[in-house]
C-alpha cells in the first residue's frame, strides 16, 4: 500500500510540527465502523486527528473534513470519549518505520486519579486497528478496540479488552532513517536474480512498493531492473537517492501525488517521483496530511454512505421479507377457504335428511341432489343430527368471514409490499455525495413514522440534518423539472408545490420518484415530457431496462386516497410514454 511507515512517519513530524503536544482532547467522533476523528484544542486553534483502519484506506493524519456523523454515537466511540475526554496529549510516537503510532494521553480515571491511556494506530491494510489501551503496573492492557481479534481471527496476537498489548511480530529490517547504507550491497548480494524493487522492500522497512520503484528507476532507469544488474556506479546513486530520501521524511517536504491524465488520483510517496514520465501528472503538497486527505477522502465519503445505506437497505429487506411471509401465508389461508360451499352443501343435505339420521351415527350416506350420485356425510356422534347440520353450516360462515378478512389483508400487504419497495428503490438511489446522510436520514423518519422501526432516544434528541430539496433539472426548452428524492419528498412535491397547470409523471406500476414539469403559464412541449419521462425512469427502479412505460398527466388530476402510505396517489386523464432512462441525460440537465 502508498500508505506505508515512512509516509506516516512524516505526518507524525507534521503533528509534531503543529505542537499538538500539550493540546487537550476536546471531542471525539466516530463517522463510521471504522474511523474516528479526534478534535484537540491547541493555544493555535483546533486540530483534527484523523485514525482509520478501514482496510482499503486505513491511514492517520491531520484533517480538515468534517463528515457527517451518526445520530446515535456507537459504543467504541462512547468508551473513547470516557477515556480520553478532556485528556492532555503528552507524546506521539512511531517505533522506527513501523506502521503503527502511538498517541498518549494523561487523564482522570472515574474517582479523579491520573492515569495513561494510550491509542495505538496499526495501519497493516485489512488488519488495520485503533487500540484503546491503559497502563496498569508498567504495563500497557488493552480497554478495547474498534475491531476485536479472537483465537478464532488470528492465532498469533489476540486483541481483546483487559489482556496485555502486545506489539506484532517484527521482521530484521533496516530503518532508513538512521541505518548505515554503507551495507547495503552486502544486503542486496543474495537477491541476485530478484527485482531491485522487491529486494528493497525486504531490505528496508516501512517503504511502499512506488518508492522501492522510484529506487531501482533513479539507480538504473528501469523500475524492472534485476539486483544483478546492479554495478558499482548505479549502486551509488541508489545509495545517494535513498540518503536523499530519509532527509525527506524527516523534512516532509517531497510528498507528491501520482494522477492520471483524466485526473484520477493513481498513487502517491514522500518523494518526487520520476517513474512514470510523462504518462501521468505529479502534483507537490507540502502537507503530507492534506494529501492524504485529498487521495483517501472522496473513496472514505463513498464508504461511509455505502455502510449507512447498506444498513438501511438490510432494515428496509427485513421489512419487506415480514410481509411477504405474512402475504404467503394468507394467501395459502385464503386458498383453503375454497372447500366453504362443500360445507354448505352437506348442511343442506343432512337438513334434508334429518329423519333418517339418528344421534350416535358416524356417517350418513345421502343421495346428492346437486352433483348427483350419492354422498357421505360424517357425523359427530356426541352431537344430534340437528346439531351436526349447524356444525357444518358454522364452518361454512367460519370460512366465509375468513375469506372476506383474508381478502381484505391481501389487498392491504400487497399494497403495502408495492410501498416497502417503493422505499427500498428511494434508499437504493441514495449516492455518496452531499446531502447524502440527510436523504438516509429522510428515509429512516420515514420509516419510523410509519410504524416500521422505532427511534432510540438519542435519536430524538439529535439534531435533525437539514432537509434536502427536490432534484432541480432544466429541459431542453427552458423548462424547470422537479424530482422527488423520497416518497415524503413525493408527496409534497405533488401535493403541495406542483400547481394545477403543472404536469405530473411517474412511472407506470414502477416504483420511482414524482416528477413534476412547471408550466409557468406556458403550453409544455412534447420534448419536455419525454425528457421529463426519461429522468423519471432513470430514478425509478427501471432504471437499467429500456421502453419503460411512463404516466403523466396534470397535477390537478393527482389526488392522494386517505390513509395511504407516503408516495401513494391515484390520477386519472393520463396519458402513457415509452422511454429509455438515461444517466447522460440527467448529468446534462441537473442544475
Amino acid at each position: 500500500m502508498s500508505l506505508d511507515g515512512a509516509f506516516l512517519h512524516c505526518t507524525v513530524r507534521e503533528m509534531l510540527d503543529k505542537k499538538l503536544i500539550g493540546a487537550r482532547v476536546d471531542k471525539i467522533h466516530q463517522p463510521s465502523r471504522d474511523e474516528i476523528i479526534i478534535t484537540m484544542r491547541t493555544f493555535g486553534g483546533a486540530e483534527k486527528i484523523l485514525l482509520s483502519a478501514e482496510s482499503s484506506s486505513a491511514r492517520v493524519c491531520l484533517t480538515s473534513a468534517a463528515p457527517e456523523n451518526p445520530q446515535q454515537p456507537p459504543m467504541f466511540c462512547m468508551l473513547m470519549r470516557k477515556a480520553l475526554g478532556g485528556g492532555r496529549l503528552t507524546g506521539i510516537s512511531q517505533d522506527g518505520l513501523e506502521r503503527i503510532i502511538n498517541f498518549d494521553f494523561e487523564c482522570t480515571n472515574e474517582i479523579g486519579d491520573l492515569c495513561e491511556n494510550r491509542i495505538a494506530a496499526e495501519i497493516m491494510g485489512k488488519y488495520s486497528n485503533i487500540i484503546l489501551l491503559t497502563k496498569k503496573d508498567g504495563v500497557w492492557r488493552v480497554i478495547d478496540s474498534i475491531k476485536r481479534v479472537t483465537d478464532d481471527i488470528s492465532s498469533v496476537r489476540r486483541i481483546l479488552p483487559n489482556i496485555v498489548y502486545e506489539l506484532p511480530p517484527r521482521e530484521d529490517r533496516l530503518n532508513l532513517t538512521d541505518c548505515d547504507l554503507s551495507v547495503l550491497g552486502e544486503r542486496l548480494a543474495s537477491f541476485g536474480e530478484q527485482r531491485i524493487a522487491k529486494a528493497l522492500m525486504s531490505v528496508f522497512e516501512g517503504i511502499s512498493p512506488i518508492f522501492a520503484r522510484e529506487c531501482a528507476y533513479r539507480a538504473a532507469r528501469d523500475t524492472e531492473a534485476r539486483v544483478c544488474d546492479l554495478n558499482e556506479d548505479r549502486l551509488e546513486k541508489l545509495i545517494f537517492f535513498l540518503r536523499k530520501s530519509a532527509g525527506y521524511i524527516e523534512s516532509y517536504d517531497g510528498c507528491t501525488m501520482v494522477c492520471e491524465k483524466s485526473g484520477k488520483p493513481k498513487d502517491f510517496c514522500f518523494v518526487p517521483v520520476e517513474q512514470y514520465g510523462a504518462e501521468m501528472t505529479e502534483t507537490h503538497y507540502d502537507s503530507p496530511s492534506v494529501l492524504i486527505d485529498r487521495f483517501f477522502g472522496e473513496r472514505a465519503s463513498a464508504d461511509r454512505v455505502k455502510q449507512r445505506s447498506g444498513d438501511l437497505l438490510k432494515t428496509i429487506m427485513t421489512i419487506y421479507e415480514r410481509v411477504a411471509r405474512k402475504l404467503e401465508v394468507q394467501k395459502q389461508e385464503l386458498a383453503d377457504c375454497a372447500e366453504k360451499e362443500k360445507y354448505r352443501h352437506m348442511g343442506d343435505i343432512l337438513s334434508a335428511n334429518l329423519y333418517r339420521a339418528e344421534k350416535g351415527m358416524t356417517e350418513l350416506k345421502a343421495e346428492d341432489y346437486l352433483n348427483g350420485g350419492e354422498i357421505t356425510i360424517k357425523l359427530d356422534v356426541r352431537l344430534t343430527p340437528s346439531q351436526n347440520a349447524q356444525k357444518l353450516y358454522s364452518e361454512y360462515k367460519k370460512l366465509d368471514t375468513a375469506e372476506k378478512m383474508l381478502t381484505k389483508f391481501i389487498s392491504q400487504n400487497e399494497k403495502e409490499l408495492a410501498y416497502i419497495d417503493s422505499v427500498f428503490d428511494a434508499a437504493s438511489r441514495v449516492g455518496s455525495g452531499p446531502g447524502s446522510e440527510a436523504a438516509i436520514y429522510e428515509i429512516k423518519q420515514e420509516l419510523i413514522s410509519s410504524g416500521y422501526i422505532r427511534s432510540a432516544k438519542t435519536e430524538r434528541a439529535a439534531k435533525a440534518p437539514k432537509a434536502l430539496p427536490p432534484l432541480k433539472f432544466r429541459s431542453s426548452d427552458g423548462f424547470e423539472i422537479l424530482v422527488g428524492r423520497n416518497n415524503l419528498q413525493n408527496d409534497k412535491l405533488t401535493l403541495k408545490t406542483a400547481l394545477p397547470e403543472d404536469m405530473w409523471l411517474h412511472t407506470q406500476n414502477i416504483p420511482g420518484s414524482h416528477v413534476i414539469i412547471r408550466a409557468e403559464g406556458k403550453d409544455i412541449p412534447d420534448s419536455t415530457i419525454v425528457e421529463a419521462a426519461q429522468l423519471a425512469a432513470t430514478c425509478s427502479k427501471g432504471r437499467n431496462g429500456t421502453k419503460i412505460p411512463v404516466d403523466y398527466t396534470l397535477a390537478r388530476y393527482v389526488k392522494k386516497p386517505n390513509g395511504a402510505k407516503p408516495g401513494m396517489v391515484i390520477f386519472v386523464n393520463n396519458k402513457t410514454i415509452l422511454v429509455d432512462p438515461s444517466e447522460e441525460l440527467c448529468e446534462k440537465l441537473k442544475q
